[in-house]
Formats: C-alpha cells, sequence, structure tokens
C-alpha cells in the first residue's frame, strides 16, 4: 500500500442501471429491488436506481422507487437523474411527493437537463413547438417551486372537494423533500447553477474538461464552484460517483471478465473526448488494496465525505452483490465508513450456472 492518506467518507450509497430482459422485464426489475433489500441489509445509506428511457432499464424513478420504499424501511431511496426534458413539472412533483410520503421522507430526487434519443421521443412527450418550451435549469426550479407546497391561485382561492373546502396546494405535500433535490453535474456552468439554486450536487465519472485534460482537476474545480456559493445556512450535499469493481471474493472467470469490461473502456479515458471535451474517469478494478491505493490518489475523492458506487451496466444480479459484499465489508471501513446500525454482515450468494455477458 502506498503512504498516501486515504479519503475519508460517512456516506456510502450505491446507483443500479436496474436491467432486465427485453422479453421478461419483471425479473429484472424484481432483481434490482432485492439489490435495494440487499443493500439495506447490509448496512449501506443510499441506494439509487438511473432513470432510462427506450432502454431496458427504469423509465420512471418516481414508480420504481414507490416500490423499493415498500420493500425497505431506512435506507434512502435516490434517482440519478431523471432527464427533466421530458416531465411535466408539476406532475412530476406529484408523483414524486406521493413516493417519498411512502417511504416515510427517504427520497433522494437527482435530476438532468439532458434528453437522451430527443429526436425519437420529444414529440411524443410534447405537443407543439417543443423545440421553443424551456427544457433546462427552469424545469427543474418549477419541480422544486411545487416541492414546496405553497397554495396556488390568489389568497383567497379555494377548492371544493368531497372534504369540504380548501386551499389549493400540490398534495401530498411532503415536507423536507425540495431538500433532498440533487443536480447531476458535469460542467461549471451547471455547478454553479445548482450551488445557486440550493440543490445537492451529483458529480460521476464523465466531466467536461474546461481549461484541463486531467478527469480530477475539472472534477475538483466543479466542486469548489459549487461550495463558494453555499453559506452557511445552506450547505448542501456532494456525493462523488465512481465504477468500483473489487475482485476480492471473485472467481477466477468472474475476475478475467471484471478486468477485459475496464480494459475496453479504458481507451476514452486517455484524452478529451468529442466537441465538449468529455473526461472520464478510468474504473476503478483490482484487489481491494489495490482499489484502496487509487481511491488515495483521487484528489477529487479527498474532498467529499459521500461515496456512491456507480455499478456497471449489464452485469449480473450475482456480480452486483458480490461488488456490494466486497466494498461493504473490505474497502470503506478503511476509509472509515461504518455501515448503517440496521444493517448485518451478509455473505455473497452466488446462484448455480450464472450467466456471463
Amino acid at each position: 500500500m502506498s503512504a498516501t492518506p486515504l479519503p475519508r467518507i460517512r456516506s456510502l450509497s450505491f446507483l443500479t442501471p436496474g436491467n432486465y430482459a427485453d422479453d421478461d422485464p419483471h425479473a429484472g426489475l424484481e432483481a434490482t429491488l432485492r439489490l435495494f433489500e440487499y443493500g439495506e441489509r447490509t448496512g449501506f445509506d443510499g441506494a439509487w436506481v438511473r432513470q432510462r428511457h427506450l432502454e431496458h432499464g427504469v423509465s420512471s424513478a418516481a414508480v420504481f422507487l414507490a416500490a423499493a420504499g415498500q420493500r425497505t424501511e431506512h435506507i434512502e431511496l435516490g434517482t440519478a437523474v431523471i432527464p427533466i426534458g421530458y416531465e411535466n413539472p408539476f406532475r412530476l412533483a406529484e408523483d414524486l411527493a406521493l413516493a417519498d410520503v411512502l417511504s416515510r421522507g427517504r427520497l433522494q430526487v437527482g435530476f438532468s437537463t439532458g434528453m437522451p434519443h430527443g429526436e425519437l421521443m420529444a414529440h411524443l412527450v410534447h405537443d407543439g413547438d417543443w423545440g421553443t418550451f424551456d427544457l433546462s435549469y427552469g424545469r427543474i426550479a418549477r419541480v422544486r417551486d411545487h416541492l414546496r407546497g405553497r397554495p396556488l391561485g390568489r389568497a383567497d382561492t379555494v377548492i371544493q372537494t368531497p372534504g369540504g373546502a380548501q386551499r389549493p396546494r400540490l398534495q401530498p405535500y411532503s415536507p423536507g423533500l425540495v431538500d433532498r433535490t440533487w443536480y447531476g453535474a458535469g460542467s461549471l456552468r451547471s455547478a454553479r447553477w445548482a450551488g445557486e439554486q440550493g440543490l445537492n450536487l451529483l458529480s460521476g465519472n464523465i466531466v467536461s474538461g474546461e481549461g484541463t485534460d486531467d478527469f480530477s482537476t475539472a472534477q475538483l474545480a466543479l466542486i469548489r464552484a459549487y461550495r463558494r456559493l453555499l453559506g452557511p445556512q445552506r450547505p448542501g450535499r456532494v456525493a462523488i460517483g465512481r465504477v468500483i469493481v473489487p475482485l476480492d471474493s471473485a472467481d477466477a472467470a468472474t475476475r478475467r471478465r471484471y478486468r477485459a469490461y475496464a480494459a475496453s473502456r479504458h481507451e476514452r479515458t486517455l484524452a478529451p473526448q468529442g466537441p465538449r471535451r468529455t473526461l472520464f474517469a478510468p474504473d476503478v478494478v483490482g484487489t481491494s488494496e489495490e482499489i484502496l491505493e487509487a481511491l488515495g490518489a483521487d484528489a477529487a475523492l479527498a474532498g467529499v465525505s459521500e461515496l456512491r458506487l456507480e455499478l456497471p451496466y449489464e452485469f449480473e444480479p450475482g456480480d452486483y452483490e458480490q461488488i456490494l459484499h466486497d466494498v461493504r465489508h473490505h474497502i470503506a471501513p478503511r476509509l472509515g465508513w461504518r455501515p448503517h446500525p440496521c444493517g448485518r454482515p451478509v455473505s455473497v450468494r452466488r446462484p448455480p450456472g450464472r450467466r456471463t455477458r
């Protein structure tokens, strides 16, 4: 091991893609719900899912997290990230508030301004000339404004309901949910906006290279830009995402597959990619000792206290459990993390005949 001091983390969560087979979506979604249960049993602080459109993944994070809230009791339930361009701000706020109430206030909601597959989907979601609509920061601000639960209409506006007359506002209202909203920032501009608006900050393994070709330098710059806009009354949370794949309890064939996966993605980390100069962090694959050495050299991680494991796409449920198990038992404790008191040690279950891809 290197003598470099290790970063210290107080919160450990994971982000899963929610994969499923085209001909059997239930099995894959059920496996993802079980992974959330596994994460809670083993003491993780948070379990997050991606929202993905037109893919074999979770297309409605609010619906999925409402189900996850009924299968878990204390773990934070997050989504990273909801592409806001496809959402109606008021209806999305209703869905998120309902899911949050059902989970007793455990939702962590991440947003982005991108529109994946926009050329195929935008005209299906929006009527009229959607290209003239505000599908960016302003739309996120509208969702958050609704989550504050302010009355609608004039001061004397009331509506008649079966329960009697009442002032109209978002229902159900979930106090505190607006403070548990996040922005997935990959640029200095987006990090500054998140800080100005008081959102928490998500920063993963992809950032824009603005004035640098070095990933850690770029990521540190956007974290610092975000924090400069926060005051003591609004500290803000910052969570760093990394693809971390330990080999410790993996069998020989799985170890080879993991290393091949990382090797197939390594070239993109060597230089900025595309006109936006996108920078990718290398995947951290190896034994726990090798991973700890790499994390010790991660300058961006050294500046935060929340780590989110970004689980690779298209791995099997047994792979995900093994990764979480090894991080929880062999890596996170060395970073000063302690499991949630309701968690307990759980061994890795490996079903026979596990498929590989």
